[in-house]
């Protein structure tokens, strides 16, 4: 068999999670924290995205990390005088949170000594991943557990083979501050073939108002083709300008590239008012919180009003 062919049917179970970022938009916040261990109500915004990635079936997750990023692998990790200290008590409910953590999957480090970029973060998954398809997962997009986005995105790959990413359509007037994709129509209502590819593409320039979000399956031809890429937008390597390559080559040769349109629910945890909406949004769906927190929300906002 060539090894640049991966067969549509070769089943994925790895998941890479880039998570070296530094966070700026949230300073002084992450000046000693880093940004995916932010909370949202009582988890950080990184565990979302492992159980995620778990609940799809990926149970061998690689963290891409940097510098300060130990707490990332202490949350991961047993904490035994927590546990202990829990079981004292006769905390089981508690108990129980702080062990979910530790048992979600096998979890595996890289450290991304530079920080040269998504590509250059998803390239230093290449040891682990081998010549395997692979899940990408950026911890700015949290997705419902209620819309499996990323199952649905394995049945298309398994389907069609070469990789898939998500799309969403956005305003216009937004478009810049996304990858953006030209597509064409498939014969399934919510997949496209993706034509072409730009980052952050100039106002009035870009091919449609599709916008790549933070979920993606590639085939293993993108790490040659990561290696061969040089610095784009921002001076950094982009995966965007990688499977752009990709979404020009026929099938069986990391091709084609494919998007789910994605209409679910969706929280931005990469703004700070975006993850502000975050947090009041899943705390109002909480059982355990949501009604009282929702009844506080209204008479906050109607004080507000009348002021």
């Amino acid at each position: 068999m060539n090894p640049a062919t991966t067969p549509p049917t070769r089943g994925i179970s790895k998941a890479v999670v880039p998570a070296a970022g530094l966070g700026t938009r949230f300073l002084p916040a992450t000046k000693a924290t880093p940004k995916e261990m932010l909370p949202v109500v009582d988890k950080p915004a990184i565990q979302y995205v492992v159980e995620e990635a778990v609940a799809a079936g990926l149970h061998d997750i690689l963290m891409v990390t940097g510098r300060n990023k130990r707490p990332l692998e202490d949350h991961f990790d047993r904490a035994y005088e927590l546990e202990e200290a829990l079981s004292a008590k006769g905390d089981t409910d508690r108990l129980r949170r702080v062990r979910e953590s530790s048992e979600l999957a096998a979890i595996h480090y890289v450290r991304q000594g530079d920080p040269r970029g998504l590509g250059h973060a998803v390239l230093c998954a290449q040891p682990h991943v081998g010549r395997e398809p692979f899940a990408v997962l950026l911890g700015d997009d949290l997705i419902d557990p209620r819309d499996p986005l990323l199952s649905r995105m394995l049945e298309v790959r398994e389907a069609l083979g070469g990789s898939v990413v998500a799309l969403i359509e956005v305003d216009p007037s937004q478009i810049h501050l996304y990858g953006c994709a030209a597509v064409k129509p498939t014969a399934q209502g919510d997949v496209v073939r993706v034509t072409d590819l730009v980052e952050k593409p100039e106002p009035g320039t870009a091919p449609s108002a599709y916008a790549v979000i933070g979920r993606y399956l590639l085939d293993p031809e993108v790490f040659p083709v990561l290696e061969a890429t040089g610095p784009g937008r921002g001076g950094e390597i982009q995966l965007t300008d990688a499977l752009r390559e990709l979404a020009l080559r026929e099938a069986g040769a990391g091709g084609p590239v494919h998007g789910v349109l994605f209409t679910g629910r969706r929280y931005d945890t990469g703004d700070r008012g975006d993850y502000l909406r975050a947090i009041v949004r899943l705390a109002c769906e909480r059982e355990d919180l949501g009604p009282e927190f929702r009844s506080w929300l209204r008479t906050y906002v109607d004080e507000e009003l009348r002021e």
